[in-house]
């Protein structure tokens, strides 16, 4: 009844769909590079350091992103075919399953780029006791925590989604640690130039901050392609949640898929930049694919 103040109407909005040679194709290039991110930090022991580590954790969340909307298409197929009904027990759960996959994804991108946004700061801020600050235990500790946390809020989530006192804690944490990296990631670049002025007569300290102003410049990369390849689909799940029938939201949420296929997207870039500003990644994937040689 309220519709006819609007002059978008519902119906006026056709759904974009992606192809699924397409979507598929997409998933699977995204799983295979940072498959082999993993592969090659685990391979080369020079790459065993906590700043790969995170990095590593990066690309698990875009695997487990890619995973989920892979599943996900292929479980709607599924249902458009006959196979499984939307209303049954054993496809509840299945549900569940992948929505805690989705949910797992994105809180773990969004811890392993703050790991990271910290630990490229500690390199910057206090890089003579980066190595006594930053130990590979400590990283593997923070990981550890990282993902137990992830894991557990993820399924929780995924359970009572349903809840309005759940829902709001979740849209409210993208924002909050997005901004949080933002702040952080301001802080490094404005206080770099003075801190390289400081320890800019010690041995070596001009490549070493060169090196370090590279890595946060690296990861700066990161956090914007994250935010446009994750924030329309988050942006969507916020509209499903308080917007359902408005017809500007449901045209929005018209371009679900497209914006399903921009998180498959941000798992193909990251490993991307990975090789492209990482001369030792270039250096051990060269040896991986010409090992023969």
């Amino acid at each position: 009844e309220n519709t006819s103040d609007f002059s978008l109407n519902v119906t006026d909005c056709t759904q974009v769909v992606v192809p699924e040679e397409v979507f598929f194709t997409v998933a699977a290039a995204g799983i295979l590079e940072n498959l082999l991110i993993l592969i090659a930090v685990i391979r080369n022991k020079n790459l065993h350091l906590p700043m790969y580590f995170f990095i590593c954790s990066l690309a698990i969340s875009d695997m487990l992103g890619s995973l989920y909307k892979t599943l996900e298409n292929i479980f709607i197929i599924l249902c458009k075919m006959g196979y499984l009904t939307r209303h049954g027990d054993f496809e509840k759960k299945l549900d569940d399953a992948m929505d805690s996959m989705f949910i797992l994804s994105l809180l773990g991108s969004i811890f392993s780029l703050l790991a990271i946004a910290a630990d490229r700061y500690i390199t910057i801020f206090y890089a003579l006791r980066y190595h006594n600050i930053m130990t590979l235990r400590r990283a593997l500790v923070i990981l550890a925590i990282i993902w137990t946390f992830c894991a557990g809020s993820s399924i929780a989530i995924a359970l009572f989604s349903y809840e309005a006192a759940t829902v709001i804690p979740f849209t409210i944490l993208f924002p909050l640690m997005m901004f949080f990296i933002l702040c952080l990631y301001v802080h490094m670049f404005l206080l770099a130039r003075s801190h390289a002025k400081m320890i800019a007569s010690l041995p070596t300290s001009t490549v070493q901050q060169r090196t370090n102003m590279k890595g946060a410049i690296t990861l700066t990369i990161f956090l914007g392609v994250f935010l446009c390849c994750w924030a329309p689909f988050v942006l969507h799940i916020l509209l499903a949640r308080f917007c359902p029938h408005n017809p500007y939201c449901a045209c929005y949420m018209s371009i679900f898929h497209v914006n399903g296929t921009l998180i498959m997207c941000n798992a193909i870039i990251d490993p991307m930049i990975f090789a492209f500003r990482s001369p030792e990644l270039r250096s051990t994937f060269k040896k991986m694919f010409y090992c023969s040689r």
